[in-house]
């Protein structure tokens, strides 16, 4: 729900006359420019299925004006759970259309973490691809609040859980929603939580305003139109699709989503649908780069990829520039709704050899048009010299910072110290403006694009009854850029496997989040008794070059 303050401050807005010259900013506005500039355009492409802009407006409204029909009330939750698939694209129109508040839920999560995510938001329906209703199942009876379940039969599978289909819903609303009821557009339109590094996900609000922004933001920065063609690689559910999700639409080009990830779909699509642009994580740019089916495309312009989450290294550079692909580097976070700073190219650069092309691309760069400001501090706040040498803390600014923490005012206010979102990421600035992180703050792992809490894996692991204590940290791995490890200290006389501790955890917690490996014996501590990470980390990346942002 909004805050006692936005509702009081909508309320004071509610009897003001139309203003010729304000319009409150939403990216709802970008589906209604799409449907009239562009109505018989293709807007999705997913398998056989083929939906015009025209015809998508027509389902987003179906959906807004069902969900009312259902009893969605204003700034009401709605969950989504879902592979990248035309629902969940038109969820995050349909639920800000019918005044609700979009809660896009990660995939690859447990069933008691999609449990917790329900509750804590307090969602009221969900909106669920049958596939994934197995986990649903099992916490469903923990979530009062969730009235209303709409399932997509996108697959074989066949629903674990009761609710209407997705088709049939949209069949009991109308062609036309009518405007959004939206008041301010410091409105939230999304939450979407991260596990950040406390152990338990964080709900953060989007607002209208920042999503307006950011997408036409990213847009720009991909340099995308009308006649772009741009390939759902990346999970729609995080951080909005890096609010491509809005920035697509708003320049009328065509979405082509797939469930899953596999690289010889990806590079048929590409050469079928021909693909302009697409976001993929570190991950998977290697594992495209590397399979049997990457084929060189000849155009006339290259394909643009963006990523994020580790920097690019000369190599991948290298392969996709010799398979006809742009490489592009972005940073963000939740927080920021995805990218918020770009290496912004050069023109000039082209012509260098791609060894100092890489070493250009593997820095973070300069904010988008929307981030009024990105520094590197020191612990006084006071912005450290552009020398590429001297290191400090990235803290952004700007409207495309999140609102805040759901329910969470205390982790709001520390992460908002000084007016500045603090990123928990060390780097540095050269002399161009140009910012390079050199590592983080904070004790996260990033594998394959996606964000784990050491301390949530550490909870898990010393729950097992043969353990003391543990410690988790990132190890170099070649597919997925890191890979947790735990270190563990036995209780006296208590015997378990490796195998056993990594099975535990995949009972508990997401498969990816579990540790690929374990080392049995005593931690290294300081004199009060404090496990040095750090020494572990050194010990498992001597030799590597440390992977991050």
């Amino acid at each position: 729900m909004i805050s006692d303050t936005l509702r009081a401050s909508t309320a004071a807005q509610a009897g003001q006359q139309l203003r010729a010259n304000r319009a409150e900013l939403t990216p709802l506005s970008f589906l209604e420019r799409a449907s009239v500039a562009f109505g018989q355009r293709p807007a999705v492409l997913h398998g056989e299925r083929r939906i015009n802009y025209a015809e998508l407006r027509q389902r987003v409204h179906r959906q807004a004006t069902a969900l009312r029909a259902a009893g969605l009330a204003q700034g009401d939750r709605v969950a989504v759970l879902a592979p990248n698939s035309p629902m969940l694209l038109e969820a995050h129109f349909g639920v800000p259309l019918a005044g609700g508040v979009l809660v896009p839920i990660n995939t690859r999560l447990a069933s008691s973490e999609v449990g917790y995510i329900l509750a804590h938001s307090g969602a009221r329906a969900i909106l669920i691809d049958t596939e994934l209703t197995p986990l649903l199942a099992s916490v469903i009876e923990d979530c009062p609040d969730l009235t209303t379940i709409v399932t997509m039969a996108d697959s074989a599978s066949e629903s674990a859980v009761a609710g209407v289909d997705y088709e049939v819903f949209l069949q009991t609303g109308t062609d036309d929603a009518g405007p959004p009821p939206l008041i301010d557009e410091n409105e939230p339109i999304s939450i979407n939580y991260t596990s950040g590094t406390t152990g338990k996900p964080k709900g953060v609000i989007c607002t209208h305003r920042g999503a307006y922004l950011n997408a036409l933001g990213v847009a720009l920065e991909l340099r995308m139109g009308p006649d772009s063609v741009y390939l759902w690689t990346l999970p729609m559910f995080h951080c909005n699709g890096w609010c491509c999700t809005w920035g697509v639409t708003a320049v009328g080009a065509t979405h082509v989503s797939m469930r899953r990830v596999e690289p010889a779909t990806v590079w048929s699509l590409i050469d079928r649908q021909h693909v302009t642009h697409f976001c993929a994580a570190p991950t998977v740019v290697v594992a495209l780069a590397n399979d049997p089916s990457a084929t060189r495309q000849t155009r006339s312009q290259p394909i643009r990829l963006a990523t994020g989450g580790a920097p690019p290294s000369p190599t991948t550079v290298a392969q996709m520039a010799a398979l006809g692909l742009e490489v592009i580097h972005l940073y963000g976070m939740t927080e920021t709704y995805g990218p918020s700073i770009s290496c912004a190219w050069w023109p000039e650069w082209d012509d260098l050899p791609l060894a100092e092309q890489a070493e250009i691309k593997s820095r973070q760069g300069v904010p988008h048009p929307g981030v009024a400001g990105a520094r590197i501090v020191d612990a006084s706040m006071r912005e450290v010299p552009f020398d590429g040498a001297t290191i400090g803390e990235l803290v952004v600014q700007g409207n495309t910072v999140c609102a805040g923490y759901y329910r969470d005012p205390e982790a709001t206010q520390e992460a908002f110290r000084g007016g500045w979102l603090h990123t928990g990421d060390l780097g540095v600035r050269h002399p161009d403006g140009y910012i390079e992180l050199r590592d983080r703050a904070k004790d996260v792992i990033i594998s394959g694009g996606e964000n784990i809490s050491t301390i949530e894996v550490e909870q898990v692991i010393v729950r097992h009854p043969a353990v003391l204590e543990a410690a988790v940290v990132g190890i170099p791995d070649e597919r997925w850029g890191e890979v947790p490890k735990a270190f563990v200290t036995l209780k006296q006389g208590a015997t378990v496997s490796a195998e056993e501790l990594i099975d535990f955890c995949r009972q508990n917690i997401a498969h990816f989040k579990a540790p690929r490996a374990v080392a049995f014996g005593e931690l290294p501590k300081t004199s009060t008794g404090k496990i040095q990470k750090f020494v572990l980390r050194e010990r498992e990346w001597a030799g590597r070059q440390k992977r991050i942002n």
